[in-house]
């Protein structure tokens, strides 16, 4: 399976934003086949061109509110990668599935490489959904509860200044009832939220089923076995990200272990050259970062939303 599938110009020299508006329809369209299409072929352009261009295929862009990674603003819209150290690896997953609502489109935009390393890899989320229910142990989730705990700004994990882009504590909570999330103020500042996401859902436009959730990356166990046992030491049951079951009992591990091994056999590759702009249908096809050395500037802008209220759950048996 080829992923992404990959779109350039016939002749040199036209504007980036022109020739997506000409082949609009053709991106979009592969979009929802093949999940990922890579537009190669162009100069390098500012964050404000890139977000010009990337408009023409995700429409009005989202601002990234709810997030579990650090970013920065670089332009109405448009966000830097997510800003964790070079010699960490981001696990494959889809932006924002533990929410109430996400892009359905994403751009990413490479305006430096890395050295070496620093790709995004993809999977595509209804190949993983059929690994895991074949090759699961036992039956794997219908929901997931994420849980977190964020503090003011110092600490590990992201702030909830941050995360909900406000420091108006009320305004988080209107944010939180909004959107269903259960929250606790905890006496240091600390903010405490669950939340009850589905595993699976039916993709709004192609009517397939996808794996759609964060539970191998959100549980402590994505570091390692010895990460896991240091961050249990220091906080306990408060840790700063924690995934379960929806009723709050522990994942079955050899479940995770299924999970983590569909993404790494349906994982494909590709280098970022200076330039490319790379669109993904956020439910479709999931993504990641390896580590990397060097310097790397890749951009990202978000379109949609979709709503969960407007998408299928998937039951135990589809």
């Amino acid at each position: 399976m080829t992923l992404p599938s990959l779109l350039s110009p016939q002749r040199s020299g036209p504007a980036l934003t022109a020739w997506l508006e000409r082949h609009r329809e053709d991106v979009r369209g592969l979009l929802l086949t093949d999940g990922a299409v890579l537009v190669r072929g162009f100069a390098v352009l500012p964050p404000g061109a890139f977000r010009e261009a990337a408009a023409v295929i995700l429409g009005p862009l989202m601002d990234y509110v709810e997030g579990a990674s650090p970013r920065t603003a670089v332009d109405d819209g448009v966000y830097t990668s997510t800003e964790y150290a070079a010699d960490q690896v981001i696990a494959l997953h889809n932006e924002l599935s533990y929410s109430t609502r996400w892009p359905a489109t994403l751009a990413f935009y490479c305006r430096k490489a890395a050295e070496s390393g620093g790709q995004t890899p993809l999977a595509d989320s209804r190949r993983i959904y059929a690994r895991i229910e074949t090759d699961s142990p036992s039956p794997p989730p219908t929901a997931v509860r994420y849980l977190r705990h964020m503090h003011e700004g110092k600490g590990a994990g992201v702030g909830w200044p941050t995360v909900f882009a406000t420091d108006d504590p009320g305004a988080v909570e209107a944010y939180c009832r909004t959107h269903d999330i259960d929250f606790t103020w905890l006496s240091d500042g600390t903010l405490r939220t669950s939340q009850v996401r589905p595993a699976a859902i039916v993709h709004p436009v192609t009517g397939e089923r996808v794996w759609f959730n964060q539970a191998h990356q959100w549980h402590p166990s994505n570091g390692g076995p010895d990460l896991e046992a240091l961050w249990r030491e220091i906080y306990g049951d408060d840790l700063p990200m924690d995934a379960r079951l929806p009723d709050g009992g522990d994942l079955d591990p050899h479940v995770l272990d299924t999970i983590r091994a569909a993404y790494h056999a349906e994982r494909r590759t590709f280098d970022w050259r200076p330039g490319d702009l790379l669109f993904l249908d956020n439910m479709l096809t999931a993504h990641g970062r390896a580590a990397f050395t060097g310097q790397r500037e890749v951009l990202v802008a978000m379109g949609g939303p979709t709503r969960l209220a407007d998408v299928e759950k998937v039951g135990r048996h589809g």
